[in-house]
This record gives structure tokens, C-alpha cells and sequence, in this order.
């Protein structure tokens, strides 16, 4: 049966035995470094394995409580599905179980167990009066209704019911996303003798395999899982939820930190600027104003960046959701729905946290018009993000859309299949379906064009995909051209586009004075004028007289000797017919002239004609024929 996978996160005060429950449960004592077991306190991120039977396997985070390590803490519980959240029984509730569960109700985790630690140290009216601290400190949050277990861990006592509490949350727990594109924030960098460079991180979303191409963001640097463990044991790929180690190739230890993020495709958006839907602390010791400079935790990373208000100059401890932005001084990697805690540089606090509303924020003017744009933004359905992106960028191709809606993949595919009205993906792209009537627009233009140039066989491909490329992507435009021209609704003659049913012709208005042109061609037989002075004498205009040039000579109506003069094929068969019923198998130019009785003028010309359309082949003084009739 296949594996699930989810994250668990400890979670509470300094020294209230938050690792040595997560040694109960794991067996894994999660204190690494010489500090840690000397100071007796947790500093790093420290995880272990829980095998939970039933083919459910947790990886415990074991998060730092001391107020110093708080960066640590909001870094492990980013990415977790559900939070023991420990209180030892003879402290009861502590400033940092506040913090906590202030940041893990931010970071919006649902889910979540109260474990109440060291119930050997004080008696059984005490651990009483704690159980109903927390439940005080939990009304009004999502943990309100959260079991709370007794514990003993050195006794194990209380272990095997949390087990099975975890056990039955977790089976209620919706999977993170592991077909999607792969992310994994790295929080933690080191280099193996004889290995290289690694990292180590929890899986977000997607899957990663050995041996797989990634992409380390912010920096774009490219590299490969060339090894990955979890849990300390060899594997071949590592899922959304799991914890892994990453043996990367062609970087250094120098070329990562702590927040960077891998990932496997560019539908994540790098970015110094995004719109944010912001709650904050009951407790704020100060207010918090306009451009007030923050330090944002967001998954593993750490920047510093101001608050952006568009609707007031300041909150002041009001626990209403407030859209703004945040204007960081470094770049980061996320996409719409991210969670993220702020914390105040100094007096060092945590003031609030939200998600991610648009990770691609633009400067916006001050006022209620943006507010309410961005209220719009924050409410907007799939579809509805979709329509508003298009109405402005007209279309854009799949990878960018998924990066500036924050889309997944299943989730456009989704939208395409339940509002085909909206939207269509075609060649990659994705547009507005009111673009798939383009056969129709392209039918309206080649009508009128057909109207204003009837001599021409059709418009230029180029220059009809090019009329639609401010709204429609030119590859798909050329498509749509190419496949309407094999079913048959348009018709195409080398790089010309026309209406199916649509045959050159005269332009009605000239069609008489074109005629008695003709005939005046056709009379002057090889003694012709220049083909514009036929032109002018039957009246007509000079870009008319340049379009009927081209329209007979691609017709095979005239014949040109040379630039300006041409004759009509009439006459260039009764003269072909003259010269070969008076000639052998070849003839010279003085034959020519006794039986056309034409100057030289006209006559060299019109010989040099028979050469380049094949008639005649010459040799040396005289000329062969080829055929005797035109093709």
C-alpha cells in the first residue's frame, strides 16, 4: 500500500520538555550539537521519525522555545500539519506558549494536540488548574477544541494515547500536494567529506528524485539530487511532507543559505514586493505606522522590508484582517496562500502574520480604490484570477500564468474544464475564450481586404498574424491559420491567405477601362508601350495600375520583355505560332526578324523571353527549340 506522509510539529516554552517527548514518541534524541547537550536546551531545528503503522509515517519537528531561537522556531512549524503543543504542568502557561500559539495560529494551522508534560512533579489539583489555563489561553482560536493529554514522558506515561490522538488527526488531515511542482525550503546547509554539499529540508509540495535536475532559488543557480536520505536512510525519491537530506551537485556550501528554495520548475515566483492579507497580536506594545521597518519569516527564510498601508497610517493593536504590502529588501521565493509570521526589529516582538494574497505586488497609489482592488484580489476565485490577469496581459503562456496566479497545475486544468466560456489553453498559451471567435475575425479581415485589393490571391500570412498578435499569441494565431487552411475554411497559395471561395479579379469600379486597356495591349501586338502608359491612357490610378501589373503577369494574362514593357499572352502565342511554323529545329536572330518583322528593339527582348520561360534554348548565335507552345 502507498505511503502517507505528513509533518508534526513541537511546539512551546523553554525547558518544558518539548525534545524529551519528542524521544519518547521516536526514540530519537533530536539535541544534536555540544551546545545543546550541554545547555540542555534545543538551539537547531531537531527532527525525528514516527512510524505510525497503517502506513502513515510522521516526521517530527522538534522546535527551538527559547525566545533567542524564535527564527528557528517559526522555520520548523511553517511547514507542519499538526502542532503538540507542550505545556509542563509545574509552569503552566509561559510568554512563549503565547508567542507560539500566536504564530501557529497565523502561520493557519488547523490542527493541533495539547500535551501536558511532567505531570510527576506536581500533584494531581495542579495539573488540573493548568488543563484550565490552557483551555482560557486556547477560547477564540482554532485549538479551542484541541485534546489535551497527560504526560510523563520519562515514565511513558500518556505516550501511547498521544500516539493514537496524532494517529486520528492526521487520518483527518488532507495530504500536502505531491503531484504537483516540487519546493523544498532549504533550512539547513552543511558539506560531507567525500559528498559534497547538503541540505536539508521538509518537502512542501511535489516530488523529488534521485538523479533530478533542480533549480535553487532566489539565485537560479541549476543542480541535481545526486543522493537522497530520510531520516538519516538511503532513498530514491522523497515526498511532499517528508523530511529530506539533498546531496546537490555542481554548488558549494557557500552558494546556499538558509531560505533559499529548490524546486524543479519556474512556477514559483522570486520577488521583493507582495500584497498581503495581515492580522496582527492582540498585544501590540507599540502601533504599528506606515512603512514601519519588519522582519518577515516566511517558510525558512529571513528578510528585513517595511509595511505598505494604502488605507490608514497605522494599526494600533485592532485585530482586524488589513490588506497591504510589504516592500522586503531582499528577494524571496513564494506563490499565492503562503503563510508567514512579522516580527518587529526593535522592541523585538511578533506583531502579526497572514498569507500571501499576490506575491507579484506593484506600487499603488494611496487610497480606497486600491484597497478595494486588492480586497478584489484577495477574494478572487481561480477563474476570476485567471479573467483579471488576461483582461490585462491579453494572453499568456502556461508556466507564467501558474507563477503570477500562484495556480497549481490541476488547479488551471480544473478551471479550463469547469468554465470553458472563461478560458482555453491552446499551444501552450491561455486566453480569453472570447479570442477563440478568431477564425471569425480573421474571416472580417480577409473580406474587407478582398473588398479593397480583389487582385491580389490573398493577404500575407505575416502580416494577418501580425494584426492578432497584440491579443493572441502568434503561434497560436499561425496555427489556428494553418489548421482552418487543411479543413478547408480558409485557402492558402504560398504564403498568401484567402477566403475559401474567393477568385481575383477585376475591381468592379475599373473592370470597363481595364478591358479596353487590354485590348489596346493586344492590338499593339509586339510593338507595345510601356505598361503604365497603357495604364494612365485607359484613366486609371496609379496603385490600380500597379496592382493589375501583378495580378496578369500571376494570371499569365501579360508577358514582360523587360521592367516597364510587357505583351499579352494572346499576342506571344500568335507570334510563337508564326515563328515555329516558319522555322526548322532552331533559328538566329535575322530569321526572327524576316518572319516577325519586328525592330530589334523588340525583338532581342522577346527572344530572350522564349529563353526564360523554356521555349527556346540557346546556342551559341542561334536558338533551339524546347517546345512550341506555352505551358
Amino acid at each position: 500500500m502507498e505511503k502517507h506522509y505528513y509533518t508534526v510539529g513541537m511546539a512551546g516554552h523553554i525547558d518544558h520538555g518539548k525534545t524529551t517527548l519528542t524521544k519518547a514518541l521516536t526514540n530519537v534524541d533530536t539535541d544534536r550539537l555540544k551546545e545543546e547537550k550541554e545547555r540542555q536546551i534545543s538551539i537547531e531545528l531537531g527532527f525525528a521519525p514516527l512510524d505510525l503503522g497503517d502506513n502513515l509515517v510522521a516526521s517530527v519537528i522538534d522546535v527551538p522555545g527559547h525566545e533567542r531561537f524564535i527564527r528557528q522556531m517559526i522555520a520548523g512549524v511553517a511547514g507542519i500539519d499538526l502542532v503538540i503543543l507542550v505545556v509542563a504542568a509545574d509552569e503552566g502557561v509561559m510568554p512563549q506558549t503565547k508567542e507560539h500559539l500566536d504564530i501557529l495560529s497565523f502561520l493557519g494551522i488547523k490542527k493541533g494536540i495539547v500535551a501536558v508534560t511532567k505531570i510527576d512533579k506536581v500533584d494531581a489539583d495542579f495539573v488540573e488548574l493548568v488543563q484550565d489555563e490552557m483551555r482560557e489561553q486556547l477560547q477564540g482560536t482554532v485549538f479551542a477544541d484541541s485534546p489535551m493529554i497527560l504526560i510523563d514522558s520519562l515514565k511513558g506515561l500518556g505516550i501511547d494515547e498521544l500516539k493514537l490522538q496524532i494517529k486520528d488527526d492526521l487520518l483527518q488531515t488532507e495530504e500536502r500536494n505531491a503531484n504537483g511542482a516540487f519546493r523544498l525550503p532549504i533550512d539547513q546547509v552543511f558539506t560531507v567529506k567525500g559528498q559534497g554539499t547538503v541540505v536539508r529540508g521538509t518537502v512542501y509540495e511535489g516530488t523529488v528524485i534521485e538523479g533530478q535536475s533542480l533549480l535553487i532559488l532566489p539565485s537560479r543557480k541549476e543542480t541535481k539530487a545526486r543522493q537522497l536520505q530520510v531520516h538519516h536512510k538511503p532513498a530514491d525519491r522523497a515526498v511532499a511532507g517528508q523530511r529530506v537530506a539533498l546531496n546537490l551537485s555542481n554548488v558549494t556550501k557557500e552558494d546556499l543559505d538558509r531560505g533559499d528554495v529548490l524546486v524543479d520548475k519556474e512556477h514559483f515566483v522570486v520577488t521583493d514586493t507582495i500584497d498581503i492579507a495581515l492580522s496582527f497580536v492582540d498585544s501590540l506594545k507599540l502601533a504599528v505606522k506606515q512603512r514601519t521597518p519588519i522582519k518577515l519569516h516566511l517558510g525558512t527564510s529571513e528578510v528585513m522590508g517595511k509595511i505598505v498601508f494604502f488605507d490608514r497610517n497605522e494599526v494600533a493593536g485592532d485585530s482586524e484582517e488589513v490588506l497591504c504590502q510589504l516592500r522586503l529588501n531582499e528577494e524571496i521565493v513564494t506563490k499565492r496562500g503562503d503563510r508567514f509570521i512579522l516580527r518587529r526589529a526593535t522592541p523585538v516582538e511578533t506583531i502579526g502574520g497572514g498569507w500571501v494574497v499576490d506575491p507579484n505586488g506593484q506600487k499603488y497609489k494611496f487610497g480606497q480604490a486600491t484597497a478595494e482592488m486588492l480586497h478584489k484580489k484577495k477574494e478572487g476565485t481561480p477563474a476570476q484570477r485567471i479573467v483579471d490577469l488576461l483582461i490585462d496581459k491579453k494572453y499568456i503562456h502556461k508556466k507564467e500564468l501558474l507563477q503570477q496566479t500562484s495556480l497549481k497545475e490541476d488547479q488551471l486544468e480544473e478551471v479550463t474544464v469547469t468554465e470553458p466560456d472563461i478560458i482555453e489553453v491552446l499551444q501552450g498559451y491561455t486566453l480569453l475564450s472570447e479570442q477563440k471567435g478568431l477564425l471569425n475575425k480573421v474571416r472580417d479581415v480577409l473580406s474587407s481586404f478582398h473588398d479593397k485589393h480583389p487582385m491580389r490571391i490573398g493577404m500575407n500570412k505575416a502580416e494577418l498574424v501580425g494584426l492578432f498578435s497584440h491579443n493572441a499569441p502568434k503561434e497560436w494565431v499561425g496555427n489556428v491559420l494553418d489548421q482552418a487552411t487543411q479543413a478547408n475554411e480558409l485557402q492558402k497559395q504560398e504564403q498568401f491567405i484567402a477566403l475559401v471561395n474567393f477568385e481575383p479579379s477585376f475591381p468592379s469600379n475599373w473592370s470597363k477601362r481595364i478591358e479596353t486597356m487590354l485590348q489596346e495591349l493586344d492590338n499593339d501586338q509586339l510593338n507595345v508601350k510601356t505598361f503604365e502608359e497603357y495604364g494612365k491612357v485607359a484613366g486609371l490610378p496609379k496603385d490600380v495600375i500597379d496592382e493589375l501589373k501583378h495580378f496578369l503577369r500571376q494570371k499569365g494574362r501579360i508577358y514582360f520583355l523587360d521592367e516597364k514593357n510587357a505583351v499579352s499572352r494572346l499576342t506571344l502565342e500568335l507570334l510563337l505560332e508564326k515563328l515555329s511554323s516558319h522555322t526548322d529545329e532552331s533559328f538566329d536572330l535575322k530569321q526572327a526578324k524576316d518572319c516577325l518583322d519586328v525592330s530589334r528593339k523588340y525583338l532581342i527582348p522577346f527572344v530572350e523571353l522564349l529563353d526564360t520561360l523554356g521555349i527556346t534554348k540557346r546556342q551559341d548565335q542561334i536558338r533551339v527549340w524546347v517546345r512550341k507552345t506555352i505551358d
